[in-house]
């Protein structure tokens, strides 16, 4: 006996009820022709992860439940099909158990519907409250077991639901597996960091291992705001072996056979092989910047070009998520702007096809000293006259944006944001922030990488070796380099990393071998440039520890270690 689930790995929008459940309903329908009977779609999989505060407006929950109703009616004909379905609602509603009083009157619920009714129902037990997760400020848990039964007559399965959260503990796969599961099905929205995909794989297993049930574990794929979701859906069998994995970043209806025999069920799917760290960093950048642009509804992108290995990398991100003929790139050099810049970002832009234009910020310089000679007389030419340069690009740039609709693409790496290398109102103005979360060092990993891996198989590099190659420069006065003012990119990342994302001290940071006037200049710098941070556009999340809602530091703060 087999029955045959699919996995509905999409790409929601967050508050598009209609184009959810819309969504739903066709992968449903698709589904069904295709001879599955349960079909499961992602955590909130109506409202889209996360709705923040849209959680705590009662019209949206109560829109939220009308969308699930929809669903339910109109797959009322599928026969024997049932559907999980991912979506918010009230305590009062769902008529569930809770753990706690019901402040907020919320549950993350799963609703499963078979022929037009709402057959079983489930709140998520374990609300995540750490990294990017607020479940608690919109949730309350659930405290209720959920087992179906999915599958035609004489191969019905037993299923247990759980809800993301809820599988990276024991106790509820277990007392799932008590109230008669045979197989676990878990929905889930679990950003990516890089590592993640895998990391997950190994709990499920051992999960599986624990409680000696199959599991399938259905993802969603899409970016939201800052963070995105790489699906990588997948099925382990009892004994924890892999039995299945869908493509990454990339929408899927993923089949699973579940074979059924007395005493054993096994699972068999496609395996979509294992992939690089760079290939999901490359891919999840591209995908956070496509749904970005595409959701809120810009026509297109613009990215100030220096021809430094930021701009560049950005610019190859940008043409791979939205074709050349959306991205527009301008080039303002300065008094200080080598000659190598614009040819190499001429090279640049001629090799990828975009439209390329020069803008000299040079009469603008000028008559913003001359405005100020007054008042700077007898000072001396500090990083003042650097920064009206940057804030001059900063101008250019958003009055092209206002012109054309088009969103300004910033170029900042997370070494400069960490240690306010960077321009308020200048390098730092635009709308989104493509490498906000990369490293210096990563910014040139990456960029080799991308050289040598086309998506587009015409065999080209996107990127001039020459820029990633020549030392950094703001080129904001004669001779400049990166590291006349910060550490050199390796020790300085090392820094952060070790201090920001993982929060060791500063003596333990020393032990490790760091110079002791690089640790407290890097995290001296990391805390007063805290309010340039506030300051800055939304960025993509790829490590486990952003700056954004992972990073909550008060601006006003005077605890030193």
């Amino acid at each position: 006996m087999t029955l045959r689930i699919c996995v509905a790995q999409l790409n929601f929008v967050v508050g598009d009820l209609a184009g959810n459940a819309q969504k739903i309903i066709e992968a449903a329908h698709s589904a069904h022709a295709a001879g599955a009977r349960l079909l499961l779609t992602p955590e909130l999989s109506i409202c889209g992860y996360a709705a923040e505060d849209l959680f705590l407006r009662p019209s949206f929950i109560d829109a939220c439940d009308d969308a699930v109703k929809t669903v339910a009616r109109e797959l009322a004909g599928l026969k024997d099909m049932t559907v999980v379905v991912g979506h918010p609602t009230s305590v009062d509603q769902a008529g569930l158990r809770t753990r706690s009083v019901s402040v907020p009157n919320r549950l993350n619920a799963a609703s499963v519907l078979c022929e037009g009714r709402v057959v079983a129902r489930y709140a998520k037990r374990e609300l995540p409250n750490y990294q990017v997760f607020d479940e608690r400020r919109y949730f309350v848990p659930g405290q209720d077991v959920c087992v179906f039964e999915a599958g035609p007559s004489g191969a019905r399965v037993k299923v247990g639901l759980l809800i993301c959260e809820d599988a990276w503990f024991e106790a509820p796969a277990r007392l799932t597996r008590e109230a008669g599961a045979e197989l676990l099905a878990v929905i889930n929205a679990s950003p990516f960091h890089v590592g993640k995909g895998l990391e997950r794989e190994q709990m499920m297993r051992q999960r599986a291992q624990a409680c000696g049930l199959p599991l399938v574990y259905a993802h969603l794929v899409g970016g939201q705001d800052e963070v995105v979701f790489e699906g990588h859906s997948f099925a382990v069998n009892a004994d924890g072996s892999l039995a299945g994995r869908a493509p990454s970043f990339e929408e899927n209806l993923f089949d699973i056979l579940v074979n059924t025999a007395p005493g054993a069920i096994d699972l068999i799917a496609n395996v979509a092989p294992e992939r690089s760290a760079d290939a999901d960093l490359w891919d999840a950048l591209v995908l956070g910047v496509r749904d970005y642009v595409g959701k809120n509804g810009f026509p297109g992108a613009i990215i100030g070009l220096s021809g430094g290995i930021d701009s560049a990398l950005v610019l190859a991100i940008a043409v791979d998520a939205l074709g050349a003929e959306r991205v527009r790139t301008v080039m303002m050099p300065s008094p200080y702007t080598a000659d190598i810049s614009w040819i190499d970002a001429r090279d640049m832009a001629a090799r990828l096809g975009v439209r390329y234009d020069e803008i000299s910020i040079v009469p603008e310089f000028e008559a913003f000293k001359a405005s100020l000679a007054d008042e700077f007389r007898g000072l001396p030419e500090d990083a003042t006259e650097e920064n009206i340069q940057a804030r001059i690009r900063g101008t250019l740039l958003m009055a092209l944006s206002n012109k054309s609709g088009r969103i300004v693409l910033t170029t900042g790496n997370k070494s400069e944001m960490a240690t306010g290398y960077c321009t308020l109102y200048g390098d730092m103005a635009g709308g989104f922030a493509v490498i906000k979360d990369l490293a210096k060092t990563t910014v040139f990993r990456l960029a080799y990488w991308r050289n040598a891996h086309d998506p587009h198989g015409s065999g080209a590099s996107p990127i001039p070796e020459r820029i990633i190659t020549r030392p950094p420069s703001a080129e904001l006065r004669p001779d400049q380099k990166d590291q006349d003012s910060l550490p050199a990119y390796d020790v300085l990342d090392a820094i952060v990393e070790r201090y920001m994302e993982n929060d060791e001290g500063i003596e333990a940071i020393v032990a490790q071998g760091y110079a002791r006037a690089d640790v407290e200049k890097v995290t001296r710098l990391i805390k007063i440039n805290e309010y340039k941070r506030r300051q800055a556009p939304v960025g993509i999340r790829v490590t486990h520890r952003s700056f954004g809602k992972d990073w909550r530091y008060p601006i006003t703060n005077r605890f030193r270690a």
